[in-house]
């Protein structure tokens, strides 16, 4: 359990890969972050250990469920099953579960009988929702056993736990973004050639039921070149009929104003400088989202789909927060997100080429307003340095409440 005397505490993450990368996207930077920046032995647990070696190639996908990795310092469990027998001592002193999944019910009866307890979280999704202010940090106790989880949301305000940022990223990208020879050494290596990267360079990172095609047509048709970079195994259907070919690393081909181009599915690392080479980032879920963000770049986000289109509530929340006065931004990402207005008049069902026009043209002022935007989401901290320190805080008042002094 967190200890009176001073030294790191452990933690035990669990993750279950819902969103192929999203979900073990962010868990993967919190652990990396947790123990790079401050000491915390992290135990990670992963149900999916095929996804996460697509974004951490160290990973062995053959691990069985009793054997542990050590990957940048960091445990990798195999989460397989949920009758897996613990005792306190295979408890740590701060247990999080990601986005609301179920603990293994022997690891919870193993927590309750730890003595001091550990601090329970419930680490969940980010939303730009009002809501959430209200919801952040509140406890819940456990119906049957001495425990109390506490909720605790990233956000977009100073009443939130703030974004995923790790301590160095901010100087590391303007370095990068400042360094032409860089820039170009680095797409070269992905092997985007000199003409396309003079272009104007597109990231393309989305599920499938994206309208693609339409996009593509609208640059295929557009005034001024443009690239776009696609990871190997993102809207196949699309990038494959577009190529006429199939969609492996390397492929490429060039029609009217638009150069497609197929590069590997990348590391977290390696994807962000993408992010930061490129002038304009399409984005999914909440991961890419989040770094797409820290690029300081303008981006179109492709949110998860939920059911009763809930995620367009989300969406919208988030656009209102971001960007309320950029009517280009807002109108393409509600069409590229299925939830542009019913209106017809309305600028977000306008053709696609209309649309990529206006959004091409504010560019400039979309770019300023990044940069303003990644400036004031710094003020807010970081999600692992405030989780800890929430964590700090509930294990204080455990110890008061129970009249256990400091040593």
């Amino acid at each position: 359990m967190l200890s009176t005397v001073h030294r790191a505490p452990s933690l035990a993450l669990f993750c279950k890969v819902v969103d192929n990368y999203g979900d073990i996207g962010i868990c993967w930077r919190l652990a990396r972050q947790l123990q790079r920046e401050h000491g915390v032995a992290v135990t990670l647990w992963v149900d999916d250990l095929v996804s996460f070696q697509r974004l951490c190639p160290q990973v062995s996908a053959a691990a069985g469920a009793q054997q542990q990795q050590l990957v940048e310092a960091v445990a990798v469990r195999h989460w397989r099953a949920d009758d897996e027998a613990f005792t306190p001592a295979d408890v740590a002193d701060i247990v999080v579960e990601f986005f609301g999944v179920d603990l293994p019910a022997t690891y919870i009866q193993a927590m309750a009988a730890c003595t001091p307890r550990p601090v329970w979280l419930n680490l969940e999704g980010l939303s730009a929702e009002e809501w959430v202010e209200g919801c952040h940090r509140l406890p819940s106790m456990h119906p049957r056993l001495p425990l109390t989880k506490h909720f605790f949301f990233p956000g977009f305000t100073e009443r939130t736990g703030g974004l995923l940022r790790e301590a160095a990223l901010g100087q590391q990208r303007r370095l990068f973004q400042s360094d032409p020879a860089a820039i170009d050494a680095f797409l070269a290596q992905l092997g985007v050639a000199a003409s396309e990267r003079a272009a104007c360079k597109v990231s393309l990172f989305c599920y499938p039921s994206a309208p693609v095609a339409a996009l593509f047509n609208a640059w295929e048709h557009g005034a001024a070149p443009l690239t776009c970079l696609v990871p190997e195994g993102v809207a196949v259907q699309a990038v494959e009929t577009f190529l006429g070919a199939p969609g492996s690393v390397g492929a490429v081909v060039r029609r009217g104003a638009l150069t497609l181009r197929v590069v590997p599915f990348l590391p977290q690392r390696d994807y962000d400088k993408l992010l930061w080479a490129c002038d304009i980032n399409f984005v999914r879920g909440e991961d890419s989202f989040v770094r797409a963000q820290w690029a300081a770049r303008p981006f179109i986000w492709h949110i998860y789909e939920q059911d009763e289109a809930l995620h367009h509530v989300k969406l919208r929340a988030f656009l209102e927060r971001y960007a309320c006065d950029q009517a280009p931004l807002h109108a393409l990402s509600l069409r590229w997100n299925g939830a542009h207005d019913a209106d017809a008049a309305s600028s977000s069902s306008a053709a696609w080429p209309e649309l990529w026009a206006r959004f091409d043209a504010a560019r400039l002022p979309m770019a300023r307003h990044c940069e303003r935007w990644e400036e004031r989401m710094r003020t807010h901290g970081d999600l692992t340095a405030n989780l800890l320190a929430f964590a700090a805080a509930v294990q204080a008042d455990a110890r008061q409440n129970s009249g256990i002094m400091p040593g």
